[in-house]
């Protein structure tokens, strides 16, 4: 990818619904809002179904995330794709823009990306794009 965005954020909102606690692991919705600073400045609003076993630091998720705001100096909006797992301090996902959901000057906008977890717990959202 030809662009690089470096994006520390806040999760502001995290709404949690157990829809299942039997033995062996609890899934629940969990529905978060976040706001960006750096290279990409503005909010974005995910759902996403997470699953964390019963022994600790072992989970995965899947979810969608619809950013608003600008990236670099283009204003618009796009929806990133996660999935991630870990387990016994391994981590590993993807986050990968969904193609064709660019809109206003993000239109076209394709890529992927991680987010990095500093010792402190900080996060930030690192993106990999093309806008074409």
């Amino acid at each position: 990818m030809g662009n690089r965005a470096v994006a520390p954020f806040d999760i502001d909102s995290w709404a949690e619904d157990v829809y299942d606690e039997r033995p062996g692991a609890r899934l629940s919705r969990t529905r978060i809002t976040k706001t960006f600073t750096g290279d990409f400045t503005g909010t974005s609003e995910a759902e996403t179904l997470m699953c964390r076993a019963e022994v600790e630091g072992s989970a995965a998720y899947v979810g969608f995330e619809r950013f608003t705001g600008t990236l670099q100096g283009r204003t618009g909006t796009f929806v990133l794709h996660h999935t991630a797992s870990g387990s016994g301090g391994r981590r590993g996902g993807s986050w990968t823009v969904v193609p064709d959901t660019g809109t206003g000057e993000l239109t076209g906008l394709s890529g992927a990306g991680e987010i990095v977890v500093a010792e402190d717990g900080a996060h930030t959202l690192v993106l990999e794009y093309e806008l074409g």
